[in-house]
């Protein structure tokens, strides 16, 4: 396993960096597109959120990986190589796992705990499934990480330690309010129809908000949210869809704002809210907006207008690094620990079962052979003798290989073990072409995973 992750994220970065940093989704399949092409590099994956871009990639050396992978996120960043070198970090290997099951945990959350990132994580495994730029490892990594967050939320309480990025955006709004409280009978615009518009719009709806308006460029998005928030057994709010737009003119009628678009430039300018502002009845309460995009939807601006309240990624960050830990995230990293020890030796031994599967096959045709020898020195040897002789070879044979295949496979699975299947390759003269045969069978196995 040679897997290697270059990212950055809200605890490496400013949000101004990370803001400028920002993937759309083409610019996310160029990138895996450009990692495959780099020659260090035979798998990718791209984890881009709200506050974390990551690529992830199987290199076959570390330090041309680490130059390839850096020089590429700058390069479809948009944001030069010199001045997004310091922001950037490198895990390695066990390192690497470790930080990919403490992302799918929670743990490296703005939000410790959020259960959002699962989904995110899932995203980035299917687009890497789609593309054809995730191989055996980082398959195997991301669907343990899946594995590994959800175990982490059904046997802990890390749920109690933080929750959504939009609840607590919310909660930063409410000032100290209960959201629902605070929420009831107020008129929403959500902007976006996305995982993260979705959410709150479902959010508000159950927090007592009298309208949900939803503002997306495709129209079909945003009337099929309308039809989840008002179908029956749904949240029963009342929800109509608008075109992108009419989001401003719709500030006017509005209370709360929350945005979350995958936009390259503003959605909401100052201007805007400003004059929505003034149109609010006097004694009004301020109009609350929320910004969860990255890069920002909502002109920064508005934190200086009077009767607005705008809440961002930067100002949430500031928040969440005064929430307190919850004293379930010490159970979280133990289970984070043993699965990577644990994934880690699946790895190594799964990377040696090639060469016993190519030895196993070389004794059976040694056994095919010799009993074809037998058959051309003794032509009237009875079936069931024959029967017999070959299956009293085959035995003794499977008595040898037993016990050094068993041990060898117990072997690679510790830490140092890669070079056990370098020795059987060399001990038995095992063509390498055999075991590379045996290697792309099995990750071309439609029953894996």
């Amino acid at each position: 396993m040679s897997l290697l992750v270059v990212g950055l994220s809200h605890r490496s970065a400013p949000v101004s960096v990370l803001e400028r940093a920002a993937l759309d989704p083409e610019a996310q399949n160029k990138l895996l597109q450009d990692t495959l092409a780099a020659e260090p590099a035979t798998e990718g994956a791209v984890l881009a959120t709200c506050n974390r871009i990551e690529l992830y990639a199987d290199v076959d050396k570390f330090h041309a990986g680490v130059a390839e992978l850096s020089t590429l996120l700058a390069q479809h960043s948009g944001v030069g190589l010199e001045e997004l070198t310091p922001y950037l970090y490198v895990h390695y290997e066990d390192r690497a796992v470790h930080h990919l099951f403490s992302v799918a945990c929670g743990l490296d959350s703005m939000v410790v705990g959020e259960g959002q990132i699962l989904g995110q994580i899932k995203d980035a495994l299917a687009r890497g499934q789609e593309l054809h730029t995730a191989g055996r490892l980082l398959n195997d990594l991301f669907q343990q990480a899946l594995r590994v967050g959800k175990r982490a939320h059904s046997e802990t309480g890390i749920d109690r330690a933080g929750q959504s990025l939009v609840t607590f955006g919310l909660e930063q709004l409410a000032a100290g309010a209960e959201v629902e409280s605070w929420a009831r009978a107020k008129r929403a615009l959500v902007i976006g129809a996305g995982s993260m518009s979705s959410l709150a719009a479902a959010t508000l709806a159950r927090a007592g908000v009298a309208e949900v308006v939803v503002a997306n460029r495709t129209a079909e998005r945003a009337h099929r949210l309308v039809q989840i928030l008002t179908e029956p057994g749904g949240t029963g709010v009342a929800a109509r869809a608008v075109a992108m737009a009419d989001a401003p003119a719709e500030l006017t009628g509005v209370d709360v704002v929350v945005s979350c678009t995958g936009a390259t430039g503003l959605v909401l300018k100052a201007a805007d809210i400003e004059a929505a502002a003034q149109g609010r009845a006097p004694g009004a309460a301020p109009l609350a907006l929320l910004d969860l995009a990255m890069p920002r939807d909502i002109d920064a601006a508005a934190h200086r207008l009077p009767g607005v309240r705008l809440v961002d990624i930067e100002s949430l960050a500031e928040a969440a690094a005064d929430a307190p830990m919850a004293a379930d995230v010490d159970r979280v990293r133990a289970i984070v620990g043993a699965e990577v020890a644990s994934f880690g030796a699946a790895q190594r031994a799964a990377h040696i079962t090639p060469t016993v599967v190519a030895l196993r096959t070389m004794a059976a045709d040694v056994v095919a052979s010799e009993m074809a020898r037998l058959e051309g020195r003794l032509p009237g040897l009875a079936d069931k003798e024959r029967a017999e002789i070959t299956q009293t070879v085959r035995r003794v044979v499977d008595k040898l290989l037993h016990a050094p295949t068993v041990r060898v496979k117990q072997l690679a699975g510790e830490p140092g073990g890669a070079g056990y299947a370098d020795a059987l390759r060399t001990l038995f003269d095992l063509d390498p072409e055999t075991v590379a045969a045996v290697s792309r069978a099995d990750v071309n196995d439609p029953k894996r995973g």
